[in-house]
């Protein structure tokens, strides 16, 4: 008998889950800066900027950004540090985001240090202790299994490695969290199809974001997947959340 899981709300089987993943980010690719922009009304953008301009990285490291999509974190990476010669891959589920993502680069003139590839975040296509950084942004939550992808993120880091992951959390003020549930539930999947002709996947987007683990739940996981000196940092009153740990 197959296990279920859940697809924003709804239970499917763990097949179902994956390929529903990929088939919404096949359809909001081409929009998928948009799709963020309106799911926290712009502000990802400082959310990302925060979360680079914290990092602590060495000459020539190796970073794996995994369902690095259009490319938002790695290009951030690549101009803010420039002078460190990153070597940078890209590893998103969907091919359609990869092919965006690609697009970008050539656009803003990115043709060197930044690798792109196709693979699931539960079974990565890179080699045991090969990676100096991994980065997650907004990613792990449309992951089938949590606890495997972290414990692949733990396989590929080198001893020392940073593990670092950028989410949307949960609420700590209740005053916050009854604005943050009715712009999630009434107005954005209106958005969504008034502006990408797609409600049910930003319906499944908002829904998703409410079954992903609290801040401690999420530091639990992480621990359990071998990392040690598991923290997080909360972004507006918990909207978002960075946790980040070691490999020791």
């Amino acid at each position: 008998m197959t296990d279920d899981t859940h697809f924003g709300f709804e239970r499917v089987s763990e097949q179902e889950k994956t390929r529903r993943v990929r088939d919404v980010f096949r359809r909001v690719a081409g929009k998928y800066d948009l799709m963020n922009d309106l799911m926290s009304l712009g502000i990802h953008r400082l959310w990302k900027d925060h979360l680079v301009w914290e990092l602590k990285l060495s000459q020539n490291a190796q970073v794996l950004d995994v369902a690095g999509g259009t490319g938002d974190i790695a290009f951030r990476l690549a101009k803010t540090y420039p002078h460190l010669n990153l070597n940078i891959t890209v590893c998103d589920l969907t091919p359609e985001m990869v092919e965006v993502g690609r697009d970008h680069a050539i656009n803003q003139g990115i043709v060197k240090g930044i690798d792109w590839v196709c693979g699931n975040a539960e079974n990565l296509p890179l080699a045991d202790n090969s990676v100096d950084l991994y980065t997650i942004a907004y990613g792990l939550r449309n992951v089938t299994h949590i606890p495997e992808a972290l414990k692949e993120a733990f396989r590929v880091l080198k001893p020392g490695g940073e593990f670092v992951c950028l989410e949307f959390s949960r609420v700590q003020a209740s005053s916050l969290e009854r604005v943050y549930d009715f712009y999630s539930f009434q107005l954005l999947p209106v958005l969504g199809e008034w502006v990408a002709n797609d409600r049910g996947a930003y319906q499944y987007l908002v829904e998703s974001i409410r079954q992903f683990p609290d801040q401690e739940t999420l530091a639990e996981m992480i621990k359990s997947g071998g990392f040690a000196s598991v923290s997080w940092q909360n972004l507006w009153g918990g909207i978002s959340c960075i946790h980040t740990s070691i490999k020791d």
